[in-house]
């Protein structure tokens, strides 16, 4: 099979969420899914639940032979190999993995929509995004992560600093 060309969004906001953003990239790297690019990290306030941590957000550039399928199930074996619990909906996550984007490929079913259904109203992904791919079209609505990132409203997403630098 071919390759296809993926996004994945990583988030963390629990324990040492700088490790847990690497330890998902190098279990990804060993299900399948080759890892071409990491755009920087950046540091985000949560969402819709807010009483919890700032995450750590990151995109990466892969690429696969797994089906859509095939790959939404590696990305939750990941989350769970990495001790995610699923408790409280949009609440603290050790990791997140979500797939943003599978080549051109346009789906929705029970468990994966693709592109990602609320990518577009994301700044911590489109900034992120934005590093690795500007002029790429989103499959759906055609405009470019640029265009996207600058129709968002604002919310606050930061270059992450490590400690003690």
């Amino acid at each position: 099979m071919r390759l296809k060309t993926v996004y994945l969004a990583l988030g963390s906001n629990l324990g040492d969420r700088e490790q847990n953003l690497q330890r998902a990239i190098e279990t990804l790297n060993q299900t399948g899914i080759q890892i071409l690019r990491a755009s920087s990290i950046y540091e985000t306030a949560p969402m819709l639940f807010e009483d919890q941590p700032w995450f750590l957000n990151q995109i990466l550039e892969a690429k696969t032979s797994l089906f859509p399928r095939q790959l939404l199930h590696a990305a939750k074996d990941v989350e769970r190999d990495l001790g995610r619990k699923r408790t409280i909906a949009n609440g603290p996550r050790v990791i997140d993995v979500d797939i943003l984007l599978y080549g051109r490929t346009v789906m929705t079913s029970a468990e994966l929509t693709l592109p990602h259904p609320r990518m577009t109203e994301r700044r911590f992904v489109l900034e992120p995004l934005s590093e690795l791919a500007p002029k790429l079209r989103h499959p759906v609505s055609k405009r470019t992560i640029l265009e996207l990132l600058g129709a968002t409203k604002t919310q606050n997403v930061k270059p992450y600093i490590p400690a003690g630098l």
